[in-house]
């Protein structure tokens, strides 16, 4: 018999990211950088309130949320054209906000009808403004493709060509999407504070440590680019290849614990060629820290093991599943029952993340991962899981809160949306993190949420 595919819906429930045009939240986490959206007002009002007020309501700054420049298209620049509105709307914003970068995104109207934006931005580069614009339409893809889209525009537009020597020791951090997962901010830090103790130089590009578009500037002079993601920023670091000839070093998983953070470290120094004294004595002091606080731990487990969760489940992007999956299975020694990736994976990066989650997760564990994005269809492949073992954990969004009361289980939300939270600053990676993250799931046990 002929096996019949089933057909991939066009409309998905309950999603879980936004339109390209988010990526001007990519603007709004570089200080002194100004989005200016051209678009119909309901994309960006939607799109801002999917990754700050509905993700942990991290809140913005003067140049985000409903202070963001934006066209308002309207019908009538849809049938007239919209150029003339984004040029009174440019020419307004550089008089009313004291910025060092303006970035025009363009969402679905603007390329749908043709407007010439990259003439009009021209005409103010030209002039000596420091402007750029990122094509940036909804029908394109998602914010992760936006954000991508925006960082090679800014590349290519605003810091422009470079002959000069390369710094050695000198790193440029490529990591998560701004605002995308609600403890960005906070896991930025983190990962800076371990590769400055590893004795690295980190050009932080985005989130309270960029120190403004200087650090953009900076790029060309660093030793490599540094991505820690199974997929995102790899298309810039890329590009940086080819355009600065820089290598980069890519870490698909970001480090969650004590192990997984000392061979990210040995693993950053060894491509980096720095000496290894100050990068051992690091690890060897953040790892006494770590275990002492593991230890007194240890007690509270030996107590209550017995109410404690052994088995989970995790909706989340694909940096974040990865990374939570294998602390929890390799470090706490929880079962992953189902492993869901919702952030519409590039088709070519799916097969490596795959292998990964079967081999790489912890020793004698393996689990096939899905990739589904429609909320319908992920609620369908959690009602499945049959848990054997003890109160279940289920780690997810919003979304999945009613579904984990329907299954007893504990829940806390790791991922967009993160409508029950607010995040002032956390992390869950490294080692700090990691003991916070530890923190959430065994104060849900007790508490009973």
């Amino acid at each position: 018999m002929t096996e019949i595919k089933k057909k991939k819906s066009s409309v998905i429930s309950d999603v879980r990211y936004a339109c390209a045009v988010g990526a001007t939240n990519t603007v709004v986490a570089i200080k002194g950088a100004v989005p200016i959206a051209n678009c119909s007002p309901g994309c960006q009002l939607k799109t801002t309130a999917m990754l700050t007020f509905e993700n942990g309501f991290q809140g913005s700054v003067a140049a985000g949320g409903g202070n963001m420049p934006s066209a308002n298209a309207t019908e009538n620049d849809v049938v007239f054209g919209g150029i003339k509105t984004l040029d009174n709307l440019i020419k307004s914003t550089l008089k009313i906000y004291d910025g060092d970068l303006f970035v025009v995104l363009t969402g679905c109207t603007g390329e749908l009808i043709g407007d010439n934006v990259p003439d009009l931005v021209g005409k103010y580069q030209k002039a000596g403004y420091p402007i750029v614009y990122a094509n940036t339409a909804g029908f394109k893809g998602n914010n992760l493709f936006g954000h991508e889209e925006v960082v090679n525009a800014i590349i290519d537009q605003f810091v422009g060509d470079y002959n000069g020597e390369k710094q050695k020791g000198l790193v440029n951090l490529w990591f998560e999407t701004p605002y995308y997962n609600q403890n960005w901010r906070g896991d930025y830090q983190e990962l800076a504070r371990i590769l400055r103790g590893a004795g690295l130089e980190v050009n932080v590009l985005f989130g309270p440590e960029n120190p403004g578009v200087s650090a953009w500037k900076k790029i060309p002079q660093a030793q490599f680019n540094l991505v820690v993601s199974p997929w995102v920023g790899v298309k810039n670091a890329e590009h940086l290849e080819k355009k600065y000839n820089q290598p980069f070093l890519h870490i698909p998983e970001i480090p969650v614990g004590e192990e997984a953070t000392a061979k990210f470290i040995r693993q950053v120094v060894d491509y980096a060629g720095i000496d290894k004294q100050k990068s051992e004595d690091f690890i060897k002091s953040e790892a006494e820290i770590y275990y002492y606080y593991l230890e007194h731990f240890s007690e509270f487990f030996a107590e209550y093991w017995y109410g404690m969760p052994s088995e989970f489940v995790v909706t989340a992007d694909a940096a974040y599943a990865l990374a939570y999956s294998k602390f929890l299975a390799d470090q706490i020694g929880l079962i992953p029952k189902r492993v869901v990736i919702t952030d519409n994976t590039p088709q070519k990066f799916r097969p490596a993340i795959t292998e990964y989650f079967k081999n790489n997760i912890s020793e004698g564990v393996s689990i096939d991962v899905d990739f589904e994005e429609d909320g319908y269809e992920v609620e369908k492949l959690i009602e499945t899981v049959e848990f054997t073992a003890g109160k279940p954990l289920i780690l997810g969004t919003s979304w999945e809160q009613n579904l984990a009361t329907q299954k007893n289980a504990l829940f806390f939300e790791i991922s967009t949306p993160s409508s029950e939270t607010l995040i002032v600053n956390r992390s869950h990676i490294g080692y700090k993190g990691a003991l916070q993250f530890l923190e959430r799931i065994y104060s849900a046990s007790v508490g009973g949420k």
